[in-house]
């Protein structure tokens, strides 16, 4: 996947985003680093299109994102459907959790991802 232009604004926020993980974020990064979830390259807050998702597969395309309360209000649903959208249009999948998800249940987080991931194959 060729690289794009990062704002260095983006690329200055992603590096303090990744310095200050919620327990969520670094629980599901401990299962995603290092190849760890079969083999599979993983990048933490990596910048995409101008937003920084959580993680991301670059070679599947696949995004996946941590929601924590402050999705659950209108107005962060509707930003996080239009950068949804705007991201599948380019054509990445984007996955969402709830943090409780993963700090619960892991295990069956990691099985979604390795499917979705599974179901995109040509």
């Amino acid at each position: 996947m060729p690289h794009t232009d990062v704002k260095p604004q983006h690329r200055t926020n992603a590096r303090k985003m990744r310095k200050s993980m919620t327990d969520a974020e670094v629980k599901l990064w401990n299962a995603l680093r290092a190849h760890r979830l079969e083999g599979l390259s993983f990048r933490r807050q990596l910048p995409i299109l101008g937003y920084i998702v959580d993680f991301a597969c670059p070679s599947h395309k696949l995004v996946v994102e941590l929601d924590g309360f402050q999705h659950a209000d209108e107005t962060a649903m509707n930003y996080d459907r239009q950068r949804t959208a705007n991201l599948q249009q380019h054509g990445w999948t984007v996955i969402r959790f709830w943090n409780d998800d993963i700090l619960k249940d892991i295990d069956n987080v990691c099985l979604h991802i390795l499917r979705v991931i599974e179901e995109d194959q040509p």
